[in-house]
């Protein structure tokens, strides 16, 4: 249920930011001939809405993090998996293992051939930077 939220949500953000539609009405996009119980609605509509709220201080940890590239340089499949991932891996209590998992897993269904690896080494170097103490997150369920 988590993945499809998960992926659901990156529908959402995808085409709220990169095709610049309303984000109620790509929540209705996303919704048609969807069957994700309410409880994976309302996971979805979290990690969309957490983004929207953290989007200023999540992109900026984000761009911290990336090396080598900017925004504008990277796949904006990409770039919609980790902001969503990098927002539940600071603001919510998954543990960090099956996020970073399935944020993987879906940029290699949308983004392109090499999207898995790179999403997997941002969100690496990402954990290992909340590990150091740079970075603060909520407590983690075990």
């Amino acid at each position: 249920m988590r993945r499809r939220a998960r992926e659901l949500a990156f529908k959402v953000l995808f085409e709220h930011l990169q095709g610049d539609v309303p984000l109620e009405e790509a929540w209705r996009h996303a919704l048609e001939g969807e069957e994700l119980d309410a409880e994976g609605v309302a996971f979805a509509r979290r990690l969309v809405d957490g983004y929207a709220r953290y989007a200023e201080e999540v992109d900026r940890i984000l761009a911290e993090t990336v090396e080598g590239w900017d925004f504008n340089q990277m796949s904006k499949t990409d770039l919609g998996v980790l902001r969503l991932a990098t927002y539940e891996m600071l603001h919510e209590a998954t543990p960090f293992a099956p996020l970073i998992e399935v944020a993987v897993k879906i940029a290699g269904k949308y983004g392109g051939e090499d999207s898995g690896k790179f999403v997997n080494g941002v969100l690496a170097r990402l954990k290992r930077r909340i590990d150091a103490g740079e970075l603060v997150t909520v407590p983690k369920q075990d």
